[in-house]
C-alpha cells in the first residue's frame, strides 16, 4: 500500500488509518483478546500503521489499551504512529455511570472532564502519555472536537471566550512542538467552519474533518476549502464516512437515531434505499463506495476507519484497494445520490 506524507511534515501515512474509540468500549465492551486481536491485524496488513485515539474514548481506556497491546505485540515505537485528540481527563468515577457522555461507553472505571486551555492541554498531554506507557508517545496532537465546546455557549461574549480558550489550548500544542515532543498539530471537528475559523487564526499541519465529507453530503464550498488547505500543504484526513453507520444499514445518523416514520428523516432513509439498490445491481458494497468516495479527493491523504471486529479490518483495506467502475459513479450522478458536477469520479 502506498504512503503519503501527512500535508509539509515527515510523517508517512497509508490510505487508510484506524480509529480507536471501539477500545475504549464505544457502545459495547469488547473482550481483552479481541482488542489485542485488532491492533495485531493493523500490523498484518500495514508496516507503520496510524492510530487516532483521544482520551474521551472510555475516559483514556483506548489509550490505555493501546499500550497494553503494542507491548505485548512487542511493536517498537519507530513502527507506530499514534494521534492524540487532548482536551478530555480520566477522572474519577463517582456515580453508577460515567457522566461525560451518558449511555455511550460501556463498562468504565472512570469518568472523565473537558478541559481545553493551556494547562488543561498540557495536563491532557501529560495523562495520555503515561496512559500509552513510555515506550510510546503521541507523534500527532489536536484539541478534541473544539466545535462541540463552542457550541456549548450561550451568549456571543461567551463563545468568544470559549475561542480564546481553544487558541490558548494550541499555544500549548505548539509549544509541545516546538520542544520537539511532537512531530505535528492539528484540528478535527464534525463542524468543518469551525476547522476554517481555528485555520485562519492558526499554521496548523493537518486537519480531520468527520460528518462533513462524504457520498452523502459533499458541499461545493468544503471541497473548496480543502483545495486550499492542500495548496497550503496541509494534510487532510477524511473521517466518519457513514454517518455514523447510516450510510451502512443503522438508524443512527451523526449520532442521532432516526425514525423512518417520521416525515423530517424521509429524505435520508429514501436517498439510501436508492443507494443500496444501486449498490446491489453493480455488486458494490455500501461501505466500500462510502470509503472510496471519502478517499477520491486528490486532497484527502488518508481515511480514518474504526471497526470493534478484527475481520473487519482486512475488509476496510480491501475496499480501499479494490476499484469500483466508473459506471457506478456516473449512475449515482444520474440519480442525483451525488453531484453531477463532481470532478473526481465517474
Amino acid at each position: 500500500m502506498q504512503y503519503n506524507k501527512l500535508g509539509a511534515t515527515k510523517i508517512k501515512v497509508a490510505p487508510i488509518i484506524f480509529g480507536t474509540s471501539s477500545l475504549g468500549n464505544l457502545y459495547q465492551a469488547l473482550s481483552k483478546q479481541t482488542k489485542l486481536q485488532i491492533v495485531k491485524e493493523f500490523f498484518n496488513y500495514l508496516e507503520s500503521p496510524l492510530l487516532d485515539s483521544a482520551g474521551k474514548y472510555g475516559a483514556g481506556l483506548a489509550l490505555e489499551v493501546i499500550g497494553q497491546c503494542l507491548k505485548e505485540l512487542a511493536i517498537e515505537s519507530k513502527q507506530i504512529t499514534i494521534s492524540n485528540k487532548l482536551g478530555w481527563q480520566r477522572t474519577r468515577l463517582t456515580t453508577p455511570e460515567p457522566k461525560f457522555e451518558a449511555g455511550v461507553w460501556k463498562d468504565l472505571e472512570f469518568d472523565a472532564k473537558q478541559s481545553i486551555s493551556y494547562n488543561g492541554i498540557i495536563e491532557c498531554w501529560e495523562q495520555g502519555c503515561q496512559l500509552l506507557g513510555e515506550d510510546y508517545t503521541p507523534q500527532m496532537l489536536s484539541v478534541h472536537d473544539p466545535d462541540e465546546y463552542l457550541a456549548l455557549a450561550h451568549s456571543a461574549d461567551e463563545r468568544k471566550k470559549r475561542f480564546e480558550d481553544i487558541l490558548e489550548a494550541y499555544r500549548a500544542l505548539n509549544e509541545l512542538k516546538k520542544k520537539g515532543y511532537t512531530k505535528a498539530v492539528g484540528v478535527g471537528a464534525k463542524d468543518w467552519q469551525v476547522i476554517k475559523e481555528i485555520e485562519t487564526e492558526l499554521e496548523l499541519d493537518w486537519i480531520m474533518f468527520a460528518n462533513s465529507y462524504t457520498i452523502f453530503s459533499h458541499p461545493q464550498e468544503l471541497l473548496k476549502f480543502m483545495q486550499q488547505m492542500d495548496d497550503k500543504k496541509v494534510g487532510i484526513i477524511n473521517s466518519a464516512v457513514f454517518h455514523s453507520g447510516f450510510l451502512i444499514g443503522t438508524d443512527y445518523f451523526d449520532y442521532i437515531k432516526l425514525d423512518p416514520d417520521d416525515p423530517a428523516h424521509k429524505k435520508k432513509y429514501n436517498w439510501r434505499e436508492k443507494f443500496f439498490r444501486l449498490c446491489k445491481q453493480y455488486e458494490v458494497s455500501a461501505a466500500m463506495a462510502c470509503i472510496q468516495f471519502g478517499l477520491s479527493p486528490n486532497s484527502v491523504c488518508s481515511i480514518s476507519l474504526n471497526t470493534s471486529r478484527p475481520d473487519r479490518v482486512k475488509q476496510n483495506i480491501d475496499s480501499i484497494n479494490n476499484p469500483i467502475p466508473q459506471e457506478f459513479w456516473e449512475v449515482l450522478k444520474l440519480d442525483g445520490l451525488i453531484s453531477r458536477d463532481y470532478p473526481y469520479l465517474g
